[in-house]
């Protein structure tokens, strides 16, 4: 069970991290339909969307790390 929270934690951790890129790098016109954010038309960048998904990658990343650490003997 350890592990199955450590791997789906670093799973969607790095799905964050693209997800920031994302917001980064297409702007709000371009982004799919299906991502919050999405503006037909609008050539705006969501830059706090970009840095809240990856603040939570982070998160993920650390929980991960922590929770993989060997137990105490």
């Amino acid at each position: 069970m350890k592990s199955l929270s450590v791997m789906l934690a670093a799973i969607v951790g790095v799905a964050l991290v693209a997800l920031a890129g994302i917001y980064w790098l297409e702007p709000a016109g371009s982004l799919p339909s299906f991502i919050p954010g999405f503006e037909a038309g609008s050539s705006h960048i969501h830059f706090k969307h970009g840095l809240g998904a990856l603040i939570l990658a982070l998160a993920l990343f650390a929980f991960a790390w922590f929770r993989s650490a060997p137990k105490d003997r």
